[in-house]
């Protein structure tokens, strides 16, 4: 099971687009982590289970689970739960969800961690990264008990250095 990632993509259309078309003979899911800015009937933002950031206006919703490949997914944007000084209050609503991996955005900070056994993965943004150069989204492959992430540039061009595997 393979489920594409993406988060803070603020307006743009043609890059979600072009993900989309890259990953759709692979990918099960296709998750937006929030700040998309686009209108709920948008036909770029029409293949991912969305939820509502900061930025949209939109009726999306605050959060959203998904189940994949037997494994819970938690999606949030993280504004609501003060993902930029800590991930604590995060952790706690997927505990009460029941989450194995929690998606999420915000802080525009690519990076993948497992705390408490669940597995928190923040794809980044593939319009203003923060803390590096590269603008990123994340491709997950789950299953065995595993999850496999890999992060891409918007381009489709792996992310040297920041592929790991994790057990769930």
């Amino acid at each position: 099971m393979k489920a594409v990632i993406v988060s803070d993509s603020h307006g743009l259309t043609a890059e979600l687009a072009e993900i989309v078309n890259r990953h759709r003979h692979e990918a099960d899911l296709f998750i937006h982590c929030g700040d998309s800015e686009l209108e709920v009937g948008a036909d770029e933002i029409a293949p991912f289970a969305v939820v509502r950031g900061n930025c949209d206006f939109a009726a999306f919703p605050a959060e959203r689970i998904e189940e994949a490949g037997g494994v819970r997914l938690f999606v949030t944007h993280g504004h609501l739960y003060g993902v930029k000084t800590s991930l604590l209050r995060l952790s706690y609503r997927a505990q009460e969800t029941g989450a194995h991996v929690v998606c999420f955005g915000h802080s525009h900070l690519a990076g993948a961690e497992q705390m408490d056994g669940r597995l928190f993965i923040n794809p980044g943004s593939i319009a203003l990264p923060r803390g590096r150069k590269e603008k990123t989204y994340a491709v997950l492959t789950i299953g065995g008990g595993r999850v496999h992430v890999q992060f891409y540039e918007v381009n489709g061009q792996p992310v040297s250095g920041m592929e790991r595997t994790f057990s769930i």
